[in-house]
């Protein structure tokens, strides 16, 4: 048992220089700050890197280590694994280029392991539209397996529960695949209803238009149905795509 784990935060990246800025800053800013914080870069042509670079002494000035590394990957499934490998810290969190954490997250994080150690955590997540309205994503935890309780910028995994369960690769929703994949593996899991993310609503995910809202249901059930889910999760699928169409 770990007595008290250190965190490793890692953030994939590829043509990011307009957004990355705020998501290395909500790093820094952490109550309680990381022991490593990781960029994984698959060679942009825009100004990512030299924005990334330019924090390097911050970094330093804080004493947490900081890594930047900018080749070709496979995707963003496979950069994530190529940053988990090489983290150090005993939990690793995601959060995207395009995403932020608040002040907060580490220490939460920290504190609910000191609570209740777990191999998995996740929290409550604050949605930003295009439009510029917000509303909370709340997280749970219950029988019935749903992404609409699940935030992947909230996670937080044991590295040695990564090292066993690494992302498969293969579609978009290869976050969900794995967090199906631990459920069924038992994992201790543990939630928490405090916002300790924030999530921009315009990536691959949320394109709004029939044809991609279809494409996901079906990438998605097919997830639930290899992962021995009932044929009936294609309502869930179907749901899900549907709020999105709606809502935005």
């Amino acid at each position: 048992m770990i007595s008290e784990p250190s965190v490793s935060i890692i953030t994939v990246t590829y043509n990011s220089a307009a957004t990355l800025k705020r998501t290395i800053e909500s790093v820094l800013a952490q109550t309680v700050s990381p022991r490593e914080y990781i960029i994984v870069d698959g060679c942009s042509t825009d100004d990512t890197l030299s924005i990334a670079e330019s924090f390097r002494e911050t970094f330093d000035e804080k004493g947490i280590t900081y890594s930047v590394i900018s080749e070709p990957d496979n995707g963003i499934y496979d950069a994530m694994n190529k940053g988990i490998r090489l983290a150090m810290g005993d939990i690793i969190g995601m959060i995207n280029s395009d995403d932020w954490y608040e002040p907060c997250a580490v220490e939460t994080v920290l504190s609910a392991y000191r609570e209740e150690p777990f191999d998995l955590f996740y929290a409550d997540l604050l949605m930003h539209m295009p439009g510029g309205k917000t509303f909370i994503k709340h997280a749970r935890y219950r029988r019935y397996a749903t992404s609409r309780d699940w935030n992947h910028p909230t996670t937080f995994i044991r590295k040695e529960i990564y090292d066993k369960y690494k992302y498969r690769n293969e579609t978009i929703h290869d976050d969900y695949d794995l967090i199906l994949r631990l459920r069924k593996a038992g994992v201790r899991t543990v939630v928490r209803n405090t916002v300790i993310a924030d999530f921009t609503m315009n990536g691959t995910s949320h394109e709004r238009s029939v044809k991609k809202a279809m494409d996901r249901v079906r990438i998605k059930y097919g997830i639930y149905r290899d992962n021995g889910y009932s044929p009936l999760y294609f309502f869930e699928c179907f749901m899900v795509e549907a709020a999105k169409l709606i809502v935005g």
